[in-house]
Formats: structure tokens, sequence, C-alpha cells
């Protein structure tokens, strides 16, 4: 998985360019398959994302412009105030993981905090970054401000981070008067005192602020009516020329732009005098408000005038035109070769810069997001189609169910019932699934259906099971759907929105029976909660296990995590952590984690621990230092059912965690059991598990 960093800003303004190339500019040292991503870029008609396209041009990436951002902002804003910010955030992940398949790093720059959107920015933002697991880079402002006006806004954001669980990595203000630099920086120094947390404060720099006269052609829908070719000059100032030529003159600064209306024939020959004067500092350009323009004889004079500097024109009055000239941002962009060199240069003096790159060498994914897990999930049952029958065909939640995966195109779907009942149903519950993409499968008229029953005679004869005894199950639709995974008719089966568990279970166990290395089937939840995903084992399936049914549950638990790409950390859980209690049951996980330790030696696990230690950092310090597990777990096996039954649907309940599951393991293949009350979600969720699990049976 490639590195990531998610660079934000505090407020519109911040000079991020700076920052965005002096990390680029560090990566490179390291790989030249770096990446810049947006999850949302502001329109502005036909012109590209200016940031996208700096990095893409000046270091040459071969990336599509395309592929680098997600949404337009205007555009994200409304899917979500429609209620559609879950698929946002899908469609985010899907084009980042897009751009991460391509490079070792990947710079995930934030939003640019339009007037309009700024809480809506701050909170999505935050929410992104913590989904894709990157650390964050925060950049402020010190424009114009005192130091309180400057550190509001930045620990606002700063804070933001925190409280969604994104680690930040570092903070930089931008922008800064020089008498403010130390003080700033003291105060960053203690109001975050961690050393890893790379701070730094950057000052004002006169070349980067200054727009050039492109910028502000294009920003002030200005005509250029002479000096094209030097668009590129600098303004570092301007002079707003409204007296008497004589008056100006002693007013021009170095490379300032001159404003003025458009008829005043003489301030505009005065001024180019004066620039072509060694008496006067030289000139970045002349604009001219109010719409008029120079007349016959004055054009033709400046046309005559070699390496005239620039002279722009626009209709609006000489108040105005300041006014809409102050507005003007100025960016740093791929063919502005000393705005690049000075920022390379100022980051290279303000920050520091082997610091930084150790941090972004350093830099691994932390967990695994519920949204990471959920987009995961559905690419790899992509990556290799599997069948998976769904014997509960006529329940209206398992045709929603059908209708989405069908739509989503993500398996191929067998449905159990009569086809024309189905389709009734599905008109008059106005589910618009596709017939055509899914298959319906009547035991009835099945050409198969005697195959299967003299399957099923041979298979439990031994048990006392005759061909009419065969026939009769055969026509529960569960034992059909469990013969057609058993003959590969089916990849996987998904039932339990109308059955029992045990009614789901039971023709598994029978026909399909478990792997030779297990003697139990067990399961597990994948427990996805605000920040992380969670394997909880066994909540629903073996009341009160012994030590080496629970080593056993463990360690198919541990396989089932890494399967589904959460990298094991067991906690064996009870009521006592380490060696500090005693009981029948404490000994029970006691030996359980003994015996899983003798057979899967590599397998970081730990037990007896109670769950505090298990998932809290703090508290695991305190009661089993130097653990591999304590306060890092991933995945918690319960001593028994009661426990964890009840312990997953608390979870579920007072944390609006969402429980994937159960999923069943031990089989020799995959079965999964649903719950009565089970949701759309939760059937579309065990399918594409199922799908996974059945990418694993030869």
């Amino acid at each position: 998985m490639a590195g990531s960093i998610y660079l934000t800003t505090s407020e519109s303004g911040c000079g991020k360019s700076l920052v965005l190339l002096g990390i680029s500019e560090i990566l490179l040292r390291k790989t030249n398959k770096i990446g810049i991503f947006r999850p949302f870029i502001s329109r502005r008609g036909e012109i590209r994302d200016k940031n996208i396209e700096l990095i893409l041009k000046h270091f040459n990436l071969q990336l599509n412009y395309e592929d680098t951002y997600a949404f337009y902002l205007d555009e994200g804003l409304r899917l979500i105030q429609e209620g559609k910010k879950d698929w946002v955030i899908e469609k985010v992940i899907e084009k980042f993981k897009a751009i991460e398949e391509k490079c070792d790093f990947v710079i995930c720059e934030g939003s640019d905090f339009s007037v309009d959107s700024v809480s809506f920015e701050f909170d999505i933002n935050a929410t992104l970054a913590k989904n894709l697991g990157c650390p964050v880079m925060v950049v402020g402002k010190g424009t114009g401000r005192n130091l309180e006006e400057t550190l509001n806004p930045l620990f606002l954001a700063y804070d933001s981070f925190i409280n969604k669980g994104c680690r930040v990595m570092g903070v930089i203000i931008n922008k800064v008067s020089d008498q403010n630099l130390q003080p700033l920086l003291d105060t960053l120094n203690n109001r975050i005192p961690d050393e890893s947390i790379i701070k730094a404060v950057i000052p004002n720099n006169r070349i980067l602020e200054s727009p050039t006269l492109r910028e502000i052609a294009e920003q002030l829908n200005a005509e250029v009516l002479y000096g094209e070719e030097r668009l590129e000059n600098q303004a570092y100032n301007i002079t707003t020329a409204a007296m008497q030529v004589q008056n100006v003159l002693p007013r021009l600064v170095e490379n300032s732009l001159v404003i003025t209306p458009g008829d005043r024939a003489d301030v505009i020959l005065g001024v180019l005098q004066a620039h072509a004067s060694v008496n006067y500092p030289p000139l970045a350009g002349i604009l001219l408000s109010t719409g008029f323009k120079p007349d016959h004889a004055i054009d033709n004079l400046l046309r005559g005038i070699s390496q005239i500097i620039p002279i722009l024109s626009v209709k609006t009055n000489t108040y105005e035109t300041v006014s809409n000239y102050n507005k003007i941002h100025s960016y740093i962009t791929h063919d502005n070769a000393l705005k690049i060199k000075t920022s390379m240069s100022i980051f290279e003096k303000y920050i520091d810069t082997d610091k930084l790159e150790k941090e972004l060498s350093d830099i691994r994914s932390e967990g695994l997001t519920p949204k990471m897990f959920e987009y995961q999930l559905t690419q790899k049952a992509k990556s290799q189609r599997k069948r998976i029958v769904l014997p509960e065909g006529d329940d209206p939640r398992v045709l929603k169910a059908a209708a989405i995966l069908s739509e989503r195109d993500i398996v191929d779907l067998i449905l159990v019932g009569d086809e024309d009942e189905l389709r009734q149903k599905a008109n008059k519950l106005s589910i618009s699934l596709d017939f055509n993409k899914v298959l319906v499968t009547n035991p009835k008229i099945n050409s198969k259906t005697p195959q299967y029953i003299n399957k099923i005679v041979e298979l439990r004869q031994h048990k006392g099971v005759n061909h009419d005894m065969a026939k009769d199950l055969i026509n529960d639709v569960s034992y059909f759907a469990t013969m057609m995974v058993l003959e590969g008719d089916a990849d996987g089966m998904v039932s339990g929105a109308v059955h029992t568990t045990q009614h789901t279970i039971r023709p598994a166990l029978q026909l399909i029976k478990t792997k030779p290395e297990y003697n139990v089937v067990s399961s597990v939840f994948f427990m996805s909660l605000a920040d992380r995903v969670l394997v909880y084992g066994d909540c629903a399936v073996n009341p009160n296990p012994n030590a080496e049914e629970l080593a056993e549950i463990a360690i198919a638990s541990a396989e089932t995590s890494r399967n589904f790409g959460i990298e094991p950390k067991v906690a064996m859980l009870s009521y006592s952590s380490g060696d500090s209690g005693k009981g029948e049951e404490v000994e029970k996980v006691r030996k359980a984690t003994e015996i899983v330790k003798s057979k899967v030696p590599d397998l970081a696990i730990d037990g007896p621990i109670q769950y505090d230690a298990a998932v809290d950092t703090s508290v695991g310090a305190k009661k089993l230092p130097g653990s591999p597990v304590a306060g890092k777990a991933t995945v918690l096996i319960f001593p028994d059912l009661n426990t964890g039954n009840n312990t997953y649907k608390a979870v579920q309940r007072e944390t609006g965690a969402i429980a994937i599951g159960p999923v069943l393991q031990g089989l020799n293949k995959p079965v999964n059991d649903l719950s009565r009350g089970c949701k759309v979600d939760d059937i579309v969720n065990t399918v594409i598990i199922t799908a996974i699990q059945s990418q694993d049976y030869k």
C-alpha cells in the first residue's frame, strides 16, 4: 500500500502550494512514483486546477488529469445535501485507490475553503482524511493579523482533525510578518508539546504574494491591449494615478501596477517614459479603468514602442478596479520558474526537512476504517466473480439486496423460488431488480434435483436417510441451496433472513462438513466502528467452547481477519488480565492461549486479557506492559456465546457500529447465516463476504 499525506488549510489563501512543492520535492528523493489527488476542486470554467497542474507539469508526473480529482466542490456539496454523503465518500475512496495503485506515495490535497461552504469543508476534509487513512498536515496563515487572530482558525482546524481521530503530523503557519515569526513558533511549541509533530512558521515573501500581469488579466477579466509577451511581470505594489502626471511620478515604486482611467493619455505616456528613465523605478504594467482605451493617435504611438510593459483595460471605474485588484489571489503556476525556485528555497530554510523526510518515510497505514474496509471488500469480490445462492428469494429484503448487488455488478446471484412469483412480488414492491441479470431456480423443476436427492442419500444413509426422506429434504430451500454449493453449482450460500441459525447451519454441517483441520464451525462479526474495524468471535454458534475449541476459534478468526485485509492481533478475552485472576473460566482462556501459541507461534496473541486492556492503549500499557496485543487488538475472542453475543449487540446498539455477520468459518465451502432482523445492507455485505470467502476454496 502506498504512503499518503492529507495536506489541508485552516482557511482560504494560506499558500499551501509552497508546502505542496516542498513535500513533493522531498518525496522525489526517494521515488519518482508520486501522485497528487484532490477529493474536491473548485469549478473555474475550462481552467484546470492550478495546484494539480503545477505538480503534474513541474515534476512531469505521468498521470491523467481527470484521474486526480473526484468531484467539483459545488457538485459534492449538492450530493451531500441530498443525503448522499456515504456515496460521495465511497467515490472519493475509489478514485484515491486508483491513483494509489500507480504510486509509491500520494499527496492528497484538501479543498480551498470557499466563502459559502466553510463549515462543510472543515467536516468533509477531516472525514476524508480519516477514511483515507492519511496523516494530516495543516497550513494556516498570518497575513495582517495578531497572534490570536492567526492561531484561532488554525487550532479550530487542528482540533477538528484530532476530534475525528486523525493523526496530525504537522502544523505550518505561512505568510507571517517578521515580528511575529518567533512568538508564533513559541506558541505552537507550547500548545502542541508533542515533539514528533512538525511545527514551522514561514514569513511573508513578496515574490510569492505578488500576482503576475497574466493573473491580473485573468481574474479581472481584463483585455490585454499591449505587451502581451511580458505578462509574467509581477506587480509588487499598486499606484493609483488620478492626479496630474507631475504628481504621479514621485509616487511610483519598483514593480508597481499603475491604475488610471483609460482616457488619461498624459498619465499613460508619462508613466511609460518614467519606466524607460534611469531616474525612476521599473514598472510591472498599467491597468486602464472605466473602459476607455487610447484613441487612434496614442494607440499608434504605443504600438511603436518596443518592449512595452503590459497595458490592460477593464470596464469598471477606478475605485471598483482597485477594490477588485485587492481580491486577486496569486498562484504558483508550473510556468513561473521564479516562484517555484523561491518556494523551494523558503521551504528548505524554514522547515526541518530532515525530520519531515523521516516522518514521510515512516508513514504507514494505521488501522482500517469502515469505509475503506467496505471499499476493499467490494473490489476484492469483483476481482474474482463468484455465484452466490440466496434460498430465501421471496423475502422483500433479499429482493432489494439482489437489486443492489445486481446493479453494482459485484457477484452472480441465484435466487431460489418461483420466477413468476418473484417477479410479481418485486413489481408490487417497486423493486427494480433486473431478472435478466440473476438466475432464478425452482427445486420442483430443476433438472439437477434428482442428482441432489441421490447425493443426500449417499452422504446421509448411515444416519438412516432413504430416497423418500431425501426427496422431502430437497424441497427445503436450505437443503436445496446447500446442495447447489456442495455440487459446485453455486460458490456460496447466504440464508437466515427468514430461517433460524440452526435451519441454515444444519444442512451445511451434514452435507458440506468442516475442513479437516477444524472440529468446530465458528463465527465472527466484523464490527465497523467509527474509526476502525474489529473482528469479534465467536458470537453466534458455540455456547460454551472448551479450551481446545476456543483455541481453534481463535486460529480460524485470525485467518479470517487476515483474508479480509485486517492484520490479526488476537486478544483472548476474560474478566482478568495476565496473572491477576484465578478461576475455571480464566484458566480455560489461559490454556487456549497457550495452545494457539504452540500451533501458530508467529501469531500476535495475548490472554487472558480484559476488553479495555485489549483496545485502549493507556489501559493496556498499565495492565500488560510490553504486550504485542494490549491496546492494539484487532481480533477479540470471547470465552463463551453469552459474553460474545451480548457484547456485540451492546456495542452495536450503543455506538451505532455496523455489525457484519455472523461470518461462518471452518466449513469446507462458505455458507453464512443472517439475523432474522437483518437489514438490506446486512444482506449485501454478507453476500460480498461470502463471495470473497469462496475465492479461497478450490
